[in-house]
């Protein structure tokens, strides 16, 4: 098997320190596989993207010696894609209309918790809209023991999520019309052929339903592993939400020695971007057992 991964960022502002560990580690683990790494643009959710993001995204990553092997992929120009792939899941029956508000699912989910049921999401449109307009398409998910999802993270050990009593039937395609993150980065993992994800731990949860997903699609499953997030000062996952600053561009030896050691990784006396790759990926290749 060829090894492909990817780093998939969002370009809803600058990358920052923890947007550098999740690059950095997704890039280490290509190289010591000896494959290739590709940059995605994950823009499918329009109203957060930033004018010119994605630009200086690909400016930084390249000024941290951080080259895609082959031309960057953009979400916002892949519609027809996603397209296929849910009416290949309507066809199957996998997917439903949804005609239920934020505020209405908030409100069920008061009076389930009620009735002791934990569901994300109640299933109130899964036998029917009632005459509603349908506002989003959810995926059903199975129940009972097909509900539960497992996989083993190369870094986090065995993972297991009940998708019934943990998420419920998730949206695919959103009432403003987009599509869901869910469905958008298993059918562009599947048509890259990533056969290897590496990414924070923050999308750890996101891992079962698109390995459901994936199920339902007939693709493959990649491997998994998610590092640990880089944390601000009160413990919160660093994010440009939680005003993490941007990537400066005037140490970029420092900063990437600061994100290897965030992964254990300690790189000493590099001299330039070449030294320190060459070192961290003989590191992340000793760690990870790959010969």
């Amino acid at each position: 098997m060829t090894y492909r991964g990817r780093f998939a960022p969002s370009p809803t502002g600058p990358l920052h320190a923890g947007s550098l560990v999740s690059a950095l580690a997704s890039l280490l683990d290509a190289r010591a596989h000896r494959g290739s790494w590709i940059v995605r643009i994950e823009d499918v959710d329009a109203p957060r993207t930033v004018a010119g993001a994605a630009d200086e995204i690909l400016a930084t990553l390249a000024h941290f010696g951080m080259h895609s092997d082959e031309p960057p992929v953009w979400q916002s120009q892949r519609d027809a894609a996603y397209q296929d792939a849910f009416e290949r899941l309507l066809a199957a029956g996998f997917v439903y209309p949804c005609g239920c508000t934020r505020r209405e699912i908030a409100d069920s989910l008061v009076h389930a918790h009620a009735r002791h049921a934990t569901l994300a999401y109640p299933g109130t449109c899964r036998s029917g809209l009632h005459g509603r307009p349908a506002r989003a398409w959810r995926l059903r998910v199975p129940d009972g023991d097909a509900a539960r999802v497992g996989f083993v993270d190369r870094w986090q050990g065995i993972q297991t999520q009940d998708l019934a009593a943990e998420v419920g039937d998730f949206a695919l395609k959103r009432a403003d019309g987009l599509w869901a993150y869910q469905l958008a980065v298993v059918v562009d993992d599947a048509s890259a052929g990533i056969t290897h994800v590496v990414r924070g731990a923050d999308l750890l949860d996101s891992t079962a339903r698109q390995i459901y997903l994936q199920r339902c699609l007939d693709v493959p499953t990649p491997s998994y592993l998610h590092v640990s997030v880089v944390s601000n000062d009160a413990g919160e996952k660093l994010s440009k939400q939680t005003g993490a600053a941007p990537l400066g561009r005037d140490a970029p030896l420092d900063a990437l020695v600061q994100a290897a050691r965030h992964l254990s990784i300690e790189v000493a006396a590099a001299g330039s971007l070449e030294s320190f790759y060459a070192d961290a990926t003989a590191q992340w290749a000793r760690r990870f057992g790959i010969i």
